[in-house]
């Protein structure tokens, strides 16, 4: 496992460097992470509303029921039927329970969705921070493009070089084969 390691922390490099010489890229992925964020946050919520209707039809029921068994009671009483009465009494402290249980449960509920709520109101201030910051970036690449315009070409033929040449890619091959090959070394020793 330790060379898969080593391979891990050697791309998650690697691939911070590259967002680090490419910050607008690194921001938006930013941007998009946040979009996943904000889009499960909201699936939550509507999920959590659905537990929070359910949790809220169940205690209707339940008072309901409770309503019936107390009216019970006190027919039984008037009746002079004790023993229908006792047991109706334990129906109705039975369902007293429930109720207090799934009124408890609904608290808890509705208490993730204000936490929810409040992460989606948090998401979309990162959103407007991080579209700030790469509308910035935009700019500061485009200003950059203006004053650099005296050293066009060598712009043009360093991000040729980075981008299209063959060898500086066989280069990188190489190279990435040589850390591997030393870090297979390294496993071994």
């Amino acid at each position: 496992m330790g060379l898969l390691d080593d391979l891990t922390q050697f791309l998650e490099t690697r691939l911070d460097e590259f967002l680090k010489k490419n910050p607008h890229l690194e921001l938006q992925a930013l941007e998009e992470q946040l979009r996943e964020q904000e889009k499960d946050t909201i699936r939550l919520i509507l999920n959590l509303q659905k537990q929070e209707k359910k949790l809220e039809n169940e205690i209707l029921s339940l008072a309901k029921d409770i309503k019936l068994w107390h009216e019970r009671i006190d027919k039984a009483r008037a009746a002079n039927r004790e023993d229908l009465a006792q047991a109706a009494q334990e129906k109705e402290a039975s369902l007293l329970r429930l109720g207090n249980q799934r009124w408890g449960q609904m608290k808890g509920v509705k208490e993730q969705i204000r936490q929810a709520r409040e992460l989606v109101e948090q998401i979309r201030e990162r959103q407007k921070q991080v579209k700030a910051k790469a509308q910035q970036a935009q700019a500061q690449q485009s200003n950059s493009g203006v004053t650099s315009s005296w050293n066009t070409t060598q712009t043009d033929y360093s991000s040729y070089n980075r981008a299209f040449d063959p060898l500086e890619e066989e280069f990188r091959n190489w190279e990435v084969e040589q850390e591997l090959g030393e870090m297979k070394q390294k496993q071994r020793n």
